[in-house]
């Protein structure tokens, strides 16, 4: 079974124990790849999915042995969604989102190994980073991770103006999140606020939100181009009461933990690179298939044998699947490797350049395909139609790869990046 691992495609020297966590991940392909398209034809987040990548033991994948997880690395998380994105796409992206969760317990554990907290800080941070964890491993939660919101600032890519106000036994929340995975599905919200009177980052902190709190709703429910079952509609608070032991609130804490990121943001962001490219992975197989399953009449041979015009796309489809997979390979490989190859500044630099180009590269794959196979292959819920919405909404998704360049290039020259998070004044 190991040559047909999806997962080796792109991660071709797996060690014994990556392995083995990819053919768990291959063996529930075949369930959510029935389920994903009358989840995108819906444009509903199929809930059986859940079901079956808890009953795999999936929902703690990053989480360490410890906390009940299986102890993955980023290498095992950007495999695992690289071959969801395969097969279904919005899984692919709520289930990174999910996994994503786990970086609020795992960074805060570095950063008070790093020595970054005091001594009285660090029974604080360690009670709230282990209590997320068992959450994801021993007891098996879906999470979503709330970040993103529609307020934006010109010095930050996210901008957070959901305040945290504290009161007795807890905090009260109040603001809206315009984008996260799973609304209305995860048995918890993480959400990520501002303590009340604070501007700057420092008064940035993490809260564990139940999906049934008072005080917690739904957004309306968006017609989304691509990522259609992937529930990102987000969620409202109005004083949603949050437990204090649910609570990262130290002032401070955010930020500390954040340096211990390897790459942007959190560290896992290149795994939200992969999925775009399973993507493209699967719809290259497919019409490479079609191409060779359809037949000349009068020679009996191939197109893809015998017509110049296939087989110039077939190898501008081969050039862009090779470009984004190396480019994917090597960004995974400058947030992994022990000793660390280059500063993090440059690692930021080149994942503000590989995310562009994985998805602008992942998303011709997808229009070549289309003109290869033709007008059979236009069902608006076809393979080659899905993955081409699909596709579209990485263009956008984080940033665009304009954006991505031109941030690089900044840092290039001045050492300037943008923050990754700020707060709204």
């Amino acid at each position: 079974m190991t040559h047909n691992l999806t997962a080796s495609y792109l991660i071709e020297n797996l060690t014994p124990r990556e392995r083995s966590l990819a053919e768990r991940v291959e063996k529930v392909l075949p369930e959510l790849r029935a389920r994903a398209e009358h989840a995108d034809a819906a444009g509903e987040f199929p809930v059986e999915n859940i079901e079956t990548l808890r009953a795999a033991g999936l929902l703690g994948l990053i989480v360490p042995e410890e906390y009940g997880g299986l102890g993955g690395t980023l290498r095992d998380l950007t495999a695992a969604v690289f071959a969801i994105g395969a097969v279904c796409p919005s899984t692919a992206l709520a289930y990174f989102f999910h996994c994503s969760s786990a970086s609020r317990g795992l960074l805060p554990l570095e950063a008070i190994e790093a020595g970054l907290f005091s001594e009285a800080e660090t029974p604080v941070v360690r009670a709230f980073a282990e209590r997320l964890l068992n959450k994801m491993g021993r007891e098996g939660l879906w999470l979503a991770n709330f970040a993103s919101e529609q307020v934006k600032t010109s010095a930050s890519a996210i901008t957070i103006g959901t305040e945290a106000t504290p009161t007795e036994g807890g905090w009260l929340l109040t603001g809206t999140k315009s984008f996260g995975c799973s609304t209305g599905v995860a048995d918890e919200y993480l959400v990520t606020a501002k303590l009340a009177g604070t501007s700057n980052a420092d008064g940035l902190c993490v809260f564990n939100v139940k999906r049934t709190t008072p005080g917690v709703r739904e957004r309306a429910k968006w017609d989304s181009l691509g990522m259609r079952a992937t529930a990102t509609h987000g969620i409202i608070l109005e004083n949603a009461f949050v437990p204090a032991e649910e609570a990262l609130a130290l002032p401070g804490a955010f930020v500390k933990m954040m340096q211990m990121s390897r790459g942007s943001f959190v560290g896992n962001q290149v795994a939200v690179a992969a999925i775009y490219l399973g993507v493209a992975y699967n719809v290259y197989q497919y019409a490479l298939n079609f191409m060779l399953g359809i037949k000349f009449e009068d020679t009996g041979k191939s197109i893809a044998a015998e017509s110049p015009f296939h087989q110039e796309l077939i190898a501008k489809m081969t050039v862009n699947l090779e470009t984004a997979t190396l480019w994917l390979r090597r960004q995974l490989e400058l947030e992994t490797s022990e000793p660390p190859i280059l500063p993090k500044p440059r690692v930021v630099a080149q994942w503000r350049l590989c995310k562009g180009v994985v998805c602008e590269a992942a998303f011709e794959i997808a229009a070549q395909a289309l003109k290869a196979c033709g007008t059979s292959n236009t069902g608006a819920h076809g393979v080659i139609a899905r993955a081409l919405r699909d596709l579209s909404m990485g263009l956008v998704q984080a940033f665009p790869a304009e954006r991505g360049r031109l941030e690089a290039a900044k840092m290039i020259v001045t050492g300037a990046e943008q923050a990754a998070f700020s707060t709204k004044r």
